[in-house]
């Protein structure tokens, strides 16, 4: 099976109790980090996960077309990318890389009765509808 091109980067955040509001808008839409990279050519966006058992555990899922355009980004912004980490420092109690994905399958689960994707030629599932 082929693997997708694009990339999702997985990170482990514990956070400070006190900081998980200012952790959220930070990585949230229109945050710093989606400002951030949202500027860099090949970003297609971040995921922000919160642990429902451990509300102080965060994942966060960066989506890239390559681990090379991630990487060029990083040096183009390099700057403005530390001094973001570094503002992040005081609100994380620990942080891990968990490791580089790419696609292998996806599944979608459509709720019963929904109707099935149409074929190239219109019908359902390849099969012509009853004539009247």
């Amino acid at each position: 099976m082929a693997w997708s091109t694009v990339v999702e980067f997985v990170h482990e955040y514990i956070v400070r109790d006190e900081a998980r509001g200012r952790f959220e808008l930070t990585f949230g839409p229109g945050g710093a980090w989606s400002n951030l990279f949202t500027r860099a050519a090949g970003f297609r966006g971040i995921t922000v996960l919160r642990d429902k058992h451990t509300p102080q555990r965060f994942l966060t899922i960066e989506v890239w077309d390559s681990e090379e355009v991630r990487a060029a980004a990083l040096h183009d912004h390099a700057t403005a990318y530390a001094e973001l980490e570094a503002s992040l420092h005081p609100w994380i109690e620990s942080s891990a890389a968990i490791g580089v994905f790419g696609i292998v399958n996806e599944a979608t689960v459509r709720p019963p009765g929904s109707p099935r994707r149409r074929s190239a030629d219109g019908t359902r599932g390849g099969r012509r509808p009853p004539h009247a």
